[in-house]
């Protein structure tokens, strides 16, 4: 099967390729075109996710192909953005028809969850990876960034930290474990859900967001470095899944929801008197420190004491 067979035959034939709403014109030609709306702006965001780096291979490339879109549409949510579409650059070491349409349909199930399409891409032969490409569209001046944080502000992310850390054991085959908690933190690994809709909610509300990636601590450095602001953590705030800790116990649940990574949930500040507001408007949002002058992350315990953390997240250059 050739290159152009394999696009038509696997990609450009799923539902989520189909043009439609700000997608004028998807795959089939050298461009796709876009309608961004009037007062809008585009969002554009690339991640590659690389066999033994980013995921465990082999795996199953049903999930494989709903993280590898969750992952890279998680950063539309951090901006607050609507999705439009993606492209995907596939790099494969050979064709295995099986492979391909379970990653397809895996893909297709995240893209429908997401309303995204795919509007392009490329294929090649070589050792597993890939490379997706988000767009997304947002109000002209209403994009969530990292750098407006203010001292007084309240630290806030948007769910529970830490279970796809948790789950990286059994990923990776260095634990075994058949129980309802530990399917529950597989499900987070696998399936995060990019929090687009509390994104959008957040525009003229956060002044500052990002999504978490590389873990809660590591994360919110990019805020501080940014807003040049202090950020101090309450680690008694940290919202840890029931799954998680009954799992990992309390210990090791706390040290995965503040430097494990791979969460995918929205960490911002907030002005303190609407806190309350987006609480009573449904949003499970939690407050787990606030804003200073200063600089940097620092964690603290329930009497505000300073706790010594080794590890505060993943970089793929000294990880």
């Amino acid at each position: 099967m050739g290159e152009f067979e394999l696009i038509r035959h696997y990609f450009a034939a799923a539902a989520c390729a189909r043009a439609g709403g700000d997608v004028a014109l998807g795959i089939g030609d050298d461009c796709a075109l876009l309608t961004v709306p009037v007062g809008e702006q585009l969002t554009v965001s690339t991640d590659t996710l690389v066999a033994g780096v980013h995921f465990s291979d082999p795996c199953d490339p049903y999930l494989l192909g709903q993280r590898a879109l969750a992952v890279s549409t998680s950063d539309l949510a951090g901006m607050g953005a609507t999705p439009i579409g993606f492209t995907l650059a596939l790099t494969i070491p050979s064709v295995d028809p099986d492979w391909l349409s379970e990653f397809a349909r895996g893909l297709d199930t995240m893209a429908a969850g997401c309303d995204m399409r795919l509007i392009g891409g490329d294929t090649t032969r070589g050792p597993l990876s890939m490379t997706l490409t988000v767009f997304g569209r947002v109000p002209v001046g209403q994009a969530l960034l990292r750098s407006g944080a203010q001292p007084g502000d309240l630290l806030c992310v948007g769910g529970a930290l830490g279970d796809a850390a948790g789950a990286l054991p059994i990923v990776l085959g260095e634990q075994q474990a058949n129980t309802v908690e530990a399917a529950a933190l597989l499900r987070r690994y696998w399936s995060p859900q990019p929090q687009l809709a509390l994104g959008q909610a957040l525009r003229g509300k956060a002044t500052a967001a990002l999504d978490i990636s590389d873990g809660l601590l590591a994360d919110c450095s990019h805020i501080a470095t940014s807003s040049s602001v202090l950020l101090v953590v309450d680690q008694a705030k940290v919202p840890l899944s029931d799954s998680l800790l009954q799992f990992a116990g309390a210990e090791q649940a706390l040290r995965c929801g503040l430097a494990g990574g791979d969460d995918y949930v929205l960490a911002f500040t907030l002005p303190a008197d609407a806190f309350p507001l987006m609480q009573a408007e449904g949003w499970p949002i939690h407050a787990i420190g606030h804003v200073a002058l200063g600089e940097g992350v620092r964690l603290v315990d329930a009497e505000g004491n300073l706790v010594s953390v080794s590890h505060r997240g993943y970089n793929h250059f000294t990880s």
